[in-house]
C-alpha cells in the first residue's frame, strides 16, 4: 500500500510538471499531499505519533495551503503558466531523467534492507528534484511556491521513513515553518501583484534603489 501511495505521488510530480494550468497544478498537490498524510498511517500503523503527523500533514498540506494558493490566483487573476524558462516537454523530459536517477542513486545508499525494498528513498529523492525542477524552469511566482511545496514533500517522505527516531515537535516544526514560509509567500506575491500587475518574477529585475 505505502508503494502504491509513492507510486502515485511520483505520477503527480510529472503531471505538476507537463502542466500550465495554475488550478489544476495547485490542486494536484492537495492530492499529493492528502495522499502523504495516509502514508504515517500505512507505513507506522494506527499509533498516536502516526495519527498526529498524518492529520498535521492533511490539514497544512492538503487543505489550507491550496486553499491559500486558490484565493491567491484569484486575486491576482491567473490561470496559465504562459513561457516557462524551459519548455513543458523538456521538464518532462527532465523530471523523467531526475526521476531515473533518484532510483539509480538509492540503489547505492547504505540502507537498511527493508528500506531498500520499498520506494521511500526514491520516491523522496525524485518528488524532491521534482519541486526543485519546478523551481528553476518557472516564470510565475505561484508556481515556484508549488515547486517549494513538492521539495517539502520529499522531505517529508524521508521524515516518515525516520519518524521512529524523529520526535514529534521536530515535524511538527517542519510543518509550521511550511506554513509560514507559504504566508511570507502569499505577502511576497500580493506585493509583486500590485507593483507590476503580473507575478511573473522577471519583472523583479526591474527594481532599482
Amino acid at each position: 500500500m505505502a508503494n502504491l501511495l509513492l507510486i502515485t505521488v511520483i505520477l503527480i510530480n510529472f503531471f505538476t510538471l507537463g502542466s500550465a494550468r495554475l488550478v489544476a497544478c495547485i490542486r494536484a498537490v492537495a492530492v499529493q499531499g492528502a495522499l502523504l498524510s495516509l502514508l504515517p498511517l500505512v507505513a507506522h500503523g494506527m499509533s498516536g505519533h502516526a495519527l498526529i503527523l498524518g492529520t498535521g500533514a492533511l490539514i497544512f498540506k492538503g487543505i489550507l495551503i491550496p486553499w491559500l494558493l486558490l484565493r491567491a490566483i484569484r486575486e491576482a487573476r491567473i490561470r496559465r503558466e504562459v513561457e516557462p524558462y524551459i519548455g513543458f516537454v523538456a521538464t518532462l523530459v527532465l523530471g523523467a531523467l531526475v526521476t531515473a536517477g533518484a532510483f539509480i542513486f538509492a540503489d547505492f545508499l547504505p540502507l537498511a534492507q527493508e528500506h531498500h525494498e520499498g520506494l521511500f528513498v526514491p520516491a523522496a529523492l525524485a518528488t524532491m528534484f521534482s519541486g526543485f525542477l519546478l523551481l528553476i524552469t518557472r516564470r510565475k511566482a505561484i508556481t515556484q511556491v508549488l515547486g517549494y511545496l513538492m521539495l517539502e514533500n520529499g522531505i517529508f517522505i524521508f521524515s516518515v521513513l525516520l519518524s521512529v527516531a524523529i520526535p514529534l515537535m521536530v515535524e511538527a516544526g517542519i510543518l509550521l515553518d511550511l506554513l509560514v514560509s507559504v504566508f511570507v509567500m502569499g505577502i511576497v506575491l500580493n506585493q509583486i501583484n500590485r507593483e507590476f500587475s503580473t507575478l511573473n518574477t522577471e519583472r523583479l529585475t526591474a527594481l532599482k534603489e
